[in-house]
Formats: structure tokens, C-alpha cells, sequence
């Protein structure tokens, strides 16, 4: 295994310390109600198909990180039943849609975004193994109001590798609270996907400027080259090219 990766704008970690030790896998979000058919992002009037197209990497670069013995952590948006940690503008401006409905309306996979319901659970292709940490969270940021920085520090992780959906709201806002935070972060570009192709190039952009100002982008077949498993990857279907989110 390789102790930096291909990136841009700089070979990450920048200290050459990837390893299971220090390096975690972070995915964002890859719920049933961003990805699936008639779950909330479709209520939102977006098409899930960018995120539906990233599945099979996630799913090839899960298994190696697996294999490897990496710490992995799982995250899911979504509220209480109660919807006591949703509040009122949130609340509104999840329903300012074409369908006029939001977090905690009634859809085919249960109450949107609430947690318990089928369209709140992650899809089965990347569903966590007994053990992998899961983060429940009310927001954006996997770091607010949730306890993913501690359990971060007690490993002693400080490289986070970070893909999911969508780029531009949750996986950034996670990254750059990441940065702000002293971990030094790298973006999975082909594997996360925004609601259009705009919004995912000007968050993979920003975080390359002033020299990695929020850390690295790279690609998945450079971290499986890292770990040295390009071609079982390959072999397991997964495509090599970057997937541009469709605008």
C-alpha cells in the first residue's frame, strides 16, 4: 500500500500518512431517500440519477477500504419523529417545491428525511457491516450536533477520505468543517454526485483553490491503485472514467 495518493493540487495527505491507522473512509448521505425512486430528493423535483451512477464506485472502493481494515463511518441526514431537531425555515424551505412536500410529509418509502423509515436507511448496495460506525445527523455537516469528531479523535484518524452525496450541500459542508477542524481531507470526485453537473465542477473547483484550500481532489481508481487493487476493481464492474453529475 502506497503512503500518498494522486491528487490535485497535491499528492494526498500532504505528510505521506495514508494508512489504517491515521485514514477513515467518510460517505455522505448514500440514503434510499437521495438515491431511490420516490425518496425526498425526487420531491425536490431532482433527478437522482447522478447519484444512482456513483453507487458501483462507492461500492468498489467500500470493499477495499474494507479489506484493508480502514475505519469506515456511514452517515445519514435526517430528523426525530417528533421533528424536534427540524426547525420551522427548514422546515419551509423543504417544501418550497413544485410537489409542495418536505421533511417529515408521507411518501412511498415512509415520512421523508425521518428517521426509522425506509427512505431514511442507506441503500442496500453500500449498507454498513455489523460494526461500521453509522452518524446520524439533523443537518449538513456530519460534524454538527453529532459525535463523529470525538469518535475521529479516540482512533487517532486525521486523513479523511470523503465521497457521497450531493457535493455541493452535505459532503462540502462536511469537508470544510473537516479542514477547519486540522484533518486534512480528500475528495472522491467520481465518487459523489450533485443535483446538477454546475453545482458538483464548482464544488470540486473551490476546494482546489489558494494551493488545496479545503484539501485534495482525486479519483477513485488512484486510491485503488494506492491500495493495489485497480484491477479487481475493474473486474468487479466498477467504471474507471469520471462521472460529471448531469445538469
Amino acid at each position: 500500500m502506497d503512503s500518498n495518493i494522486e491528487a490535485s493540487p497535491y499528492k494526498w495527505p500532504h505528510d505521506s500518512s495514508f494508512d489504517t491507522k491515521t485514514t477513515a473512509l467518510v460517505i455522505i448521505d448514500m440514503q434510499k431517500d437521495f438515491c431511490s425512486p420516490g425518496g425526498y430528493m425526487e420531491y425536490q423535483q431532482y433527478d437522482i440519477t447522478p447519484a444512482r451512477k456513483i453507487i458501483p464506485r462507492i461500492q468498489a472502493l467500500l470493499t477495499a477500504f474494507r479489506s484493508h481494515g480502514f475505519p469506515i463511518y456511514h452517515t445519514r441526514e435526517g430528523h426525530r419523529p417528533d421533528l424536534s431537531t427540524l426547525s420551522s425555515r427548514e422546515l419551509h424551505r423543504s417544501r418550497n417545491n413544485a410537489s409542495g412536500l418536505g421533511i417529515g410529509d408521507k411518501g412511498p418509502m415512509g415520512r421523508l428525511l425521518i428517521r426509522g423509515e425506509k427512505g431514511h436507511d442507506i441503500v442496500d448496495e453500500l449498507y454498513p457491516f455489523d460494526g461500521e460506525n453509522v452518524i446520524d445527523k439533523p443537518g449538513r455537516s456530519a460534524f454538527q450536533h453529532t459525535e463523529l469528531r470525538l469518535m475521529l479523535n479516540i482512533k487517532g484518524v486525521r486523513n479523511l477520505v470523503i465521497c457521497g452525496v450531493t457535493t455541493d450541500v452535505c459532503v462540502h459542508s462536511t469537508l470544510r468543517e473537516a479542514n477547519d477542524n486540522g484533518f486534512d481531507c480528500v475528495l472522491v470526485e467520481d465518487c459523489a454526485a450533485a443535483s446538477t453537473g454546475l453545482l458538483h465542477e464548482f464544488a470540486v473547483e473551490s476546494i482546489k483553490e489558494e494551493g488545496g484550500i479545503f484539501g485534495a481532489v482525486t479519483t477513485s481508481d488512484k486510491i485503488l491503485a494506492a491500495l493495489g487493487v485497480g484491477a479487481n476493481a475493474k473486474a468487479n464492474g466498477a467504471p474507471n472514467e469520471v462521472v460529471k453529475s448531469e445538469v
